[in-house]
């Protein structure tokens, strides 16, 4: 029941952006919130503008000639607060150091991908500089839990006339026996280093762990009574 109408749900972006005549293309994201109650009908959507990369996110985006060129490194702070050093100024024998994803890790130890949008009741004022919620809502049925889905992804971008976007999302349950409080999101993947040898061989993986490199403070709490569920969307588009 949970699950019902899901599809049925539109999560078109929304239109408060327009083409500006420039050649330039533009990119926005938006946060899409659905909540419905134990019978499963919709009770409250709720969208806003997403803008809120992390600098975890920023860094990983810096080119690795940057790194080669500067000899220097970024330090990446995972969600339990360890560190890891994304570079390009790689030990000794060893050519780069690159993100390693499940279509090429050697190993098959921690690759990266998804991990999940996770929820929390809590609030930054600067969100760009967050490693990790404020106060995140942990994963079960007991009281201020929510039971988390596992995260959905599209098969592939989706073309529109001028505008190409695609999403994520996942779904919660509320199990709790009380009502649940959202007022915090974030998108949360694991990132696998791996380095090369200047012969080309795949050298140590670096585990940096789950890392926070999307967050946002909700404009209004959203409210999930017991029983019912919430899907968040985070949708990303260009030429919106």
């Amino acid at each position: 029941m949970i699950s019902k109408g899901i599809n049925d749900i539109s999560i078109d972006v929304p239109k408060d952006a327009y083409d500006t005549g420039k050649d330039a293309p533009t990119f926005n994201a938006y946060l899409t919130v659905i909540v419905r109650d134990s019978e499963g009908r919709v009770i409250k959507v709720h969208r806003q503008r997403s803008h809120s990369p992390t600098t975890n996110f920023l860094g990983i985006l810096l080119p690795i000639i940057y790194f080669t060129n500067t000899g220097s490194s970024y330090k990446l702070t995972n969600i339990g607060g360890g560190t890891c050093s994304y570079m390009a100024n790689p030990p000794t024998g060893t050519s780069t150091v690159n993100i390693s994803y499940p279509s090429n890790n050697s190993t098959g130890n921690y690759p990266t991908y998804l991990v999940m949008i996770q929820v929390g009741s809590g609030s930054q004022s600067n969100p760009a500089s967050a490693t990790s919620l404020a106060s995140p809502i942990a994963n079960g049925s007991g009281s201020g839990k929510l039971v988390y889905g596992a995260i959905s992804l599209p098969s592939n971008i989706i073309v529109s006339s001028n505008s190409a976007y695609f999403y994520v999302s996942q779904t919660y349950s509320n199990l709790s026996g009380g009502t649940i409080t959202i007022t915090e999101v974030g998108l949360v993947i694991q990132l696998q280093l791996e380095t090369t040898y200047n012969n080309g061989a795949t050298g140590n993986n670096i585990n940096c762990g789950q890392l926070l490199v999307w967050y946002d403070v909700l404009s209004s709490s959203i409210s999930v009574p017991n029983g019912g569920s919430v899907t968040i969307y985070y949708t990303f588009t260009v030429n919106p």
